[in-house]
């Protein structure tokens, strides 16, 4: 399959797409104008295309929130890195960077920004700005369309990046902050500064070229960036990731696995860490000396000076895999005291086996959440809880390879899902998903005997606690995330889930999260109350399962119309597929299972 969600090359055609949630519940927003405006084609440097997306800085509060409107001006291009004097290559840049600039909000923020798909801020009632296949249709060549969105009672630690046609593996993706209000005390001091990590794995081959060539192998990346820099010291690097600090400060690292394929153990030298945040939940404070981060996953870590004035490494080398230092998957920075006089030396700081999958897993285990911390609001997130939940639904998940009329192909309970021409969430609000989907096809707790393509949509019980078990029978790490939700993270095990495997659960403390990883061969249960109609995408994280097909939908729907339980759909609203560029229909009734 050369192109995916109808999208043509980046040469010719750029779009990026928006995914949101609401992490916590019962809460409501107010609906947004997304307001449209023309997008111009232009030459730039090396004679590439350019897309201006709109996007003026500026900022005003509103009267009726007293929350500020965040409108940016980015540049998008397809322009060159240089890696070497002999040698660079095509990447993805926003206004001349790579990686992109920082979004940075604070919680009830109105963020407007065109083209990209952000990881882990949540739409709260309006999965109409969620910007996946499923819910919008594609920016077309010459013009443009704004995506407005409120970063409603969320906080922490996200990234974003381009979500069609295989281009994260170019670039494109950037840091997001959603700070504390003032009025919300933090569960720890100021730190003296705040440093944003994006820590990921990158090919040097052209992303089309790659996705052409799709197939069975396991096909390793070329390097591990810090920031888009090569390692330090590497031949292949002209510049490295380099962190002033003070002697006797401490520092937030903001760190975040923004690549495709592998996880990290992150660390530096001589230096422990203190873990405080992950994905917008405050964790219990535990003391590390390394972190395990997986595909599509932020942490925030302190980081306090205390070694004599030198410089010390920063590392992270990947998951599954024997490396040795001088390798270039082994990203490289430095950690640079004000009054050095040395440079970094010695060995890296050693991490883990990293072949050792119980390690890795009793780490994720010790990451709770702190109970007694506010985050976005006043009262403390043990406020929410799962220990005395009543589930409504258990769906359970096998993310697995297939074979599909000698295709090769990734699938979810065997169903390997096929993105239709008219996006799920038009087809829904005009016409029942007639034609375009069928409720009730999709198993949620079995297999289906033999593999298949399918436009897979799951009917999710509004305001219903549902228990979601995936299991991985691929031996590689997987990473899903859920589109609209945070997890409530209750379990790890290795080999096959059964009933059984529920003694094992924490129910007192569970983390929440926007990303969970998934062990090679292992199970990963998750809780979530889904009180956000809409329709939401859940999906592998690692770029090559999410583009061969391990995704689907789940429909969150309330039959009762009053109160509305979700935003209408916004005057810009695109058409496309059975629609083509018609006036939006009326809405139809609600659809039936298996109709």
């Amino acid at each position: 399959m050369e192109t995916r969600y109808g999208m043509k090359d980046f040469d010719n055609h750029y779009a990026g797409l928006l995914t949101t949630s609401i992490l916590y519940h019962n809460l409501v927003t107010y609906p947004l104008e997304a307001a449209s405006a023309p997008l111009r084609f232009t030459m730039g440097s090396f004679n590439r295309w350019i897309l201006w997306c709109i996007v003026a800085f500026s900022a005003f509060l509103l009267d009726r929130t007293g929350a500020e409107v965040i409108d940016l001006r980015w540049v998008v291009a397809s322009d060159h890195k240089l890696w070497t004097p002999s040698f660079s290559q095509q990447v993805i840049t926003i206004n001349d960077m790579f990686p992109g600039p920082l979004i940075n909000a604070t919680t009830n923020d109105i963020v407007k920004v065109n083209v990209f798909n952000e990881n882990g801020i949540q739409q709260r009632l309006n999965s109409w700005q969620d910007g996946v296949s499923g819910t919008n249709c594609a920016i077309q060549p010459g013009t443009n369309w704004t995506y407005a969105f409120v970063v409603k009672d969320q906080i922490g630690s996200f990234s974003y990046f381009p979500s069609i046609s295989y281009q994260k593996l170019a670039g494109g993706f950037g840091p997001i902050r959603v700070n504390n209000r003032i009025v919300i005390n933090v569960p720890f001091p100021k730190p003296e500064a705040e440093f944003d990590l994006l820590i990921g794995d990158w090919v040097f081959k052209d992303y089309k070229v790659v996705r052409l060539g799709l197939g069975e192998s396991v096909d390793l990346p070329d390097m591990i960036l810090m920031n888009g820099k090569a390692p330090y010291v590497h031949s292949q690097s002209i510049g490295h990731e380099s962190f002033n600090v003070t002697k006797g400060k401490t520092y937030r690292f903001r760190v975040s696995n923004v690549g495709t394929t592998l996880s990290f153990n992150f660390r530096i030298q001589n230096h422990k860490m203190v873990l405080v945040e992950t994905e917008g939940s405050y964790t219990n404070q535990i003391t590390l000396d390394s972190l395990d981060v997986h595909v599509g996953q932020s942490y925030s870590v302190l980081v306090t000076a205390d070694q004599d004035d030198s410089d010390y490494y920063i590392a992270a080398s990947p998951k599954l895999l024997n490396t040795t230092d001088r390798s270039p998957l082994v990203a490289k920075g430095v950690l640079h005291y004000a009054n050095s006089g040395s440079a970094a030396s010695g060995d890296l700081p050693t991490g883990p086996n990293p072949l050792d999958i119980r390690f890795s897993m009793n780490q994720a285990r010790s990451i709770r959440w702190n109970l007694t911390a506010g985050a976005a609001r006043p009262n403390p997130q043990g406020t929410f809880n799962v220990s005395n939940v009543t589930l409504s639904e258990t769906i359970i998940l096998h993310g697995s390879e297939a074979n599909i009329g000698g295709v090769y192909r990734y699938a979810v309970n065997n169903v390997s899902y096929l993105t239709p021409a008219t996006p799920l969430k038009l087809a829904d609000y005009f016409v029942n998903g007639s034609g375009v989907y069928k409720l009730g096809d999709f198993p949620i707790q079995s297999v289906k005997e033999t593999a298949t393509f399918g436009v897979s949509v799951v009917s999710g019980i509004h305001k219903g606690w549902h228990e979601i078990v995936f299991q991985n029978d691929i031996a590689w790490m997987d990473s899903w995330h859920l589109d609209g939700y945070g997890f409530y993270v209750v379990g790890f095990g290795e080999g096959e889930w059964t009933t059984g495997s529920r003694s094992t659960y924490n129910l007192y403390d569970p983390v929440v999260r926007s990303t969970v990883q998934v062990y090679p061969k292992g199970w990963t249960a998750v809780y979530v109350f889904l009180d956000n109609p809409g329709m939401w995408n859940l999906r592998s994280q690692h770029l090559k399962n999410w583009y061969l097909g391990e995704e689907l939908y789940i429909r969150v729907h309330d039959d009762d119309p009053n109160p509305a339980k979700e935003n209408a759909p916004p005057e810009n609203l695109l058409l496309c597929g059975i629609f083509g560029e018609a006036v939006a229909p009326s809405s139809a009734p609600e659809p039936q299972p298996g109709g």
